[in-house]
C-alpha cells in the first residue's frame, strides 16, 4: 500500500505538472505554460488506473483488519469498513465515468452515488466515535483545547511583544529594528513549556476534573510511599487511593505471606 501510494504521488505529480491541459481541461482555454504534448495522456492513464486500485487496496486493508479484530475493536471498525466499501464503489463509478465516453445518464448516476458515498465516511467515523469511543476522542478534544489555547496566547504575546518593542525602538532610535522580532521569538521559546503546563492544568481542572483528581491522588500517594514505613497504614492508603481513583464497587487487598525457607 505504501509503495503504491508513493509511486502514484510521484508519477502523478510529474505527469500533472507537465500536462498540456491545465487541470485536465477544467480551466477552459487556459494552457499549462510548461506543458508537453502527450503528458496529458500519461496523467490520465496514471489517474484512471492507479486511483481506483489504491482505493480498492485501502478498502481491502480495512476489511482485513476487520476480520482480525474482536470485541469492541470489531464494532469500532465495522462502521468505517462498511462506509469505505460503499465509497470504493462510488469512486470506481466516478472514475469510470471520467475515463470512458459514458452516456449522460451514467455520468449523472456516478456523480450522485459518489457524492452520497463520500459523506458516509465522516458519518461512520462520527458514529464510531460517539458510540464506541473510537480514536480516543477525549484525548483528541483535550489536546485540541490545550494547543489551540496555547497557540492563541502565544500569538497574542508575540504580536504584542513585537509591537511594543518596535514602539520602544522607534522612540529611542527613530527607526524599527529586527531585534524586536528576535527578542519576541526568544520570549515565546521561554514561555512555551510553562504556558503549556498551566493551560493543561487549567483545562484538566475545568473539564476533566475526575482525571485531574485521580492524578493528584496518585502523586500524593507516591510521595507518601517514600516516607511511610507502617505496613498497615500503607494498606489503608492503597485501598483509599484505589477507591478514589478507580471508583470500583468493591475494593479488597490480599497480601501473600512470605515463603519460609526450608533448611535441609
Amino acid at each position: 500500500m505504501a509503495w503504491l501510494l508513493a509511486a502514484f504521488v510521484v508519477v502523478g505529480a510529474i505527469s500533472s505538472a507537465f500536462s498540456s491541459d491545465a487541470y485536465l481541461g477544467a480551466l477552459g482555454p487556459i494552457r499549462n505554460p510548461l506543458g508537453i504534448e502527450g503528458f496529458t495522456a500519461v496523467y490520465k492513464a496514471v489517474l484512471y488506473t492507479m486511483a481506483p486500485l489504491l482505493y480498492l487496496v485501502a478498502a481491502f486493508s480495512v476489511f482485513v483488519r476487520l476480520r482480525q479484530a474482536v470485541g469492541v475493536e470489531r464494532q469500532q471498525i465495522k462502521w468505517f469498513a462498511y462506509a469505505v466499501g460503499i465509497f470504493a464503489v462510488g469512486i470506481t463509478l466516478y472514475v469510470t465515468a471520467l475515463a470512458v465516453d459514458a452516456p449522460r445518464w451514467f455520468e449523472w448516476t456516478a456523480n450522485a452515488i459518489f457524492t452520497a458515498t463520500n459523506t458516509m465516511v465522516p458519518i461512520s467515523i462520527g458514529i464510531a466515535i460517539l458510540r464506541y469511543k473510537l480514536y480516543d476522542v477525549d484525548l483528541l478534544i483535550n489536546r485540541t483545547l490545550v494547543y489551540g489555547s496555547l497557540t492563541a496566547v502565544l500569538a497574542l504575546v508575540y504580536f504584542g511583544s513585537v509591537t511594543g518593542t518596535q514602539s520602544i525602538f522607534r522612540a529611542i532610535t527613530g527607526q524599527q529594528s529586527t531585534l524586536a522580532v528576535v527578542a519576541s521569538t526568544l520570549v515565546l521559546a521561554a514561555l512555551f513549556n510553562p504556558l503549556r503546563h498551566r493551560i493543561q492544568s487549567f483545562i484538566d481542572r475545568r473539564f476533566y476534573r475526575s482525571t485531574y483528581d485521580a492524578r493528584k491522588t496518585l502523586e500524593a500517594f507516591s510521595v507518601k510511599l517514600r516516607d511511610e514505613t507502617d505496613l498497615e497504614a500503607l494498606n489503608d492508603d492503597l485501598v483509599s487511593v484505589v477507591r478514589e481513583t478507580m471508583q470500583p464497587a468493591h475494593v479488597s487487598l490480599w497480601l501473600r505471606d512470605r515463603e519460609r525457607k526450608r533448611v535441609n
